[in-house]
């Protein structure tokens, strides 16, 4: 058995924002604004999730459609790059500081189920 084997499991609590009972927003989609906000390009940022150029568009279109103002700006022509707006960034920051304050709540308990969680 080697060492990682023997490690007790790792558990984390993940968020997801859900709006009229639809997931809006959750850790895959807000991976994908960040991953466009550092290489400029939808397409390099779903490669970089191991997704095709569709599925990140049509994930980033989903987003844009939902919310009052757009997250993604991409300039005309295909090729020509995307990039957060304002309210994309608030948005990251807006989550990542909720995900950040439920799992400080959820610390006592996060290890409470850890502990009852059967080892290898």
């Amino acid at each position: 058995m080697s060492e990682k084997d023997a490690s007790p499991p790792r558990i984390r609590l993940t968020l997801r924002i859900d709006v009229d009972g639809r997931a809006a927003l959750g850790h895959g989609k807000i991976r994908l604004l960040e991953e466009i906000a550092a290489t400029g390009s939808i397409s390099a940022a779903g490669r970089a999730m191991g997704m095709s150029y569709r599925r990140a568009w049509l994930l980033i279109d989903s987003l844009n459609a939902q919310f009052a103002y757009p997250l993604v700006e991409t300039k005309p022509g295909g090729g020509g790059g995307a990039r957060l707006s304002a309210a994309g960034q608030q948005v990251i920051r807006c989550y990542r500081e909720a995900e950040q304050r439920a799992c400080d709540g959820a610390h006592e308990s996060l290890r409470a189920v850890e502990s009852l969680l059967r080892r290898p």
